[in-house]
């Protein structure tokens, strides 16, 4: 019954562990950290009550701990701090450890037809509230991204790539006994072994948000600490 707990736990514990890491210093950045990820889990937890009431996916009581606020289990809310903190730990680890980074030219471009992709795919799936939803605002955060061309489109990337790792095998779990039921009729009903074709995108859009948030708290902490200095 504590399955999900456990898979929160245990997503969480070595980033959080590792935060002091001498090379890293991860905690150092935890003011610019928290507040980003307290914004975008309040929009996702919003986003992530709506569905469940519309019955766009569910959870099996069978692997919660059944303490719920506001009809979400405690794991979902708190699978959007868990996830994000061990993916920016990845972030400024590939930082601190792979120090090289992809062109930024080539990352714009990319980000730029995959947010076309996704739009596309959004206005042709217009019943499927999962599918249109996911795919048309990463869509558009995508092609903003691209426009915008931040200097660590690069790193954001990398990140991404690493974190289908472990982003597959606790998803397949979560939907293999399953803990979290999905309503086929609101996604593409296309499956990656058991994850559902749309769960990586709403990943990315999770981890994107949560990093341009992360990425302006640490400039505009950086910037008053620099004003501190001066005056």
């Amino acid at each position: 019954m504590y399955t999900y707990l456990l898979l929160n736990i245990g997503t969480i514990l070595f980033p959080l562990l590792l935060s002091f890491d001498k090379k890293v210093h991860f905690y150092t950045y935890w003011k610019a950290l928290f507040p980003s990820i307290f914004v975008v889990a309040a929009l996702f937890i919003l986003w992530d009550i709506q569905f469940t009431e519309l019955g766009v996916w569910a959870f099996n009581p069978d692997y919660l701990t059944g303490i719920y606020w506001a009809n979400l289990p405690m794991e979902e809310w708190m699978f959007f701090f868990t996830i994000p903190y061990a993916c920016i730990f990845i972030y400024e680890c590939i930082k601190a450890y792979l120090p090289f980074s992809w062109n930024t030219e080539s990352m714009r471009k990319l980000y730029f037809v995959t947010g076309s992709l996704l739009f596309i795919i959004a206005c042709t799936q217009l019943g499927k509230l999962y599918t249109t939803i996911t795919f048309f605002t990463l869509g558009v955060l995508l092609i903003g991204t691209a426009i915008y061309a931040p200097v660590y489109l690069g790193r954001f990337a990398q990140m991404y790539l690493i974190h289908l790792v472990p982003f597959f095998l606790i998803n397949g779990v979560l939907t293999a006994l399953p803990v979290v039921l999905y309503n086929n009729a609101e996604n593409l009903g296309i499956r990656m072994g058991t994850v559902p074709f749309e769960d990586p995108f709403y990943s990315m859009l999770l981890l994107l948000l949560n990093v341009h948030l992360f990425e302006f708290f640490k400039k505009k902490f950086q910037l008053n600490a620099q004003l501190n200095s001066i005056y």
